[in-house]
């Protein structure tokens, strides 16, 4: 399980304490840090920290970077049922409240995102009050997510595209054996899911469909 959060402070620690009950954490983790630059703007330290081996259907207590408030997650069962929230194309609205609400209601066990998640479009700091929106919910259960047209954010010339997308969300990809943060798959109570990239190349030339085919009987 990879717990991603930002930080302003340059010297903050990619730490992750963690355990069964509040307060005591029996096991820690570290991890890495990305950051990025886009136009005038500066992204905060980005931690990126794999926790586990976890115990399935289990809740656990855990804070980043030795401080902070604790956040509890719960982890998916080990076997079927397993309940999926669906819901793209979030944004920032009086209609995302309303929509995490109703997904919060369902009692699900994975979230699935398929694409334009934030709505930044190009004004980074939008990046940011979206984590801030989502995190009550994101902290909670596992939020896997792939790529829409609102993520691609490029500038011919000056930027490539889903800078900010791949430093923020870090998916398995490498872990499922493909080479973009576009794509990849994932299991979850014996439950094989595979994450397309739309705006990564797919024609039968491409890395997506060479790992498509592989991923598809793993």
């Amino acid at each position: 399980m990879r717990v991603t959060w930002v930080t302003d402070d340059n010297s903050a620690p990619s730490i992750v304490e963690y355990g069964t009950s509040p307060g005591q954490y029996d096991s820690v983790a570290e991890g890495e840090t990305t950051s990025y630059n886009y136009m005038l703007y500066n992204s905060g330290k980005i931690h990126h920290t794999v926790i586990g081996p976890l115990e399935h259907d289990s809740v656990y207590y855990y804070r980043c970077g030795r401080q902070g408030p604790e956040f509890q997650l719960r982890t998916p069962p080990a076997q079927l049922p397993v309940t999926f929230a669906v819901a793209g194309d979030l944004g920032q609205t009086g209609w995302t409240k309303s929509t995490l609400d109703h997904i919060d209601q369902c009692k699900y066990n994975v979230h699935l995102l398929p694409g334009d998640l934030a709505y930044a479009d190009y004004i980074q700091h939008r990046w940011d009050s979206f984590g801030r929106l989502v995190q009550p919910l994101a902290s909670a259960r596992p939020w896997m997510v792939t790529q829409g047209n609102h993520e691609v954010e490029s500038i011919p010339l000056l930027k490539d595209g889903f800078v900010s997308y791949n430093s923020r969300w870090k998916m398995p990809f490498e872990e499922s054996g493909s080479n973009s943060n576009l794509f990849y798959s994932f299991e979850v109570a014996g439950v094989h899911i595979i994450m397309l990239g739309s705006y990564a190349d797919y024609d039968e030339y491409s890395e997506q469909y060479r790992w498509l085919k592989v991923s598809w009987f793993l």
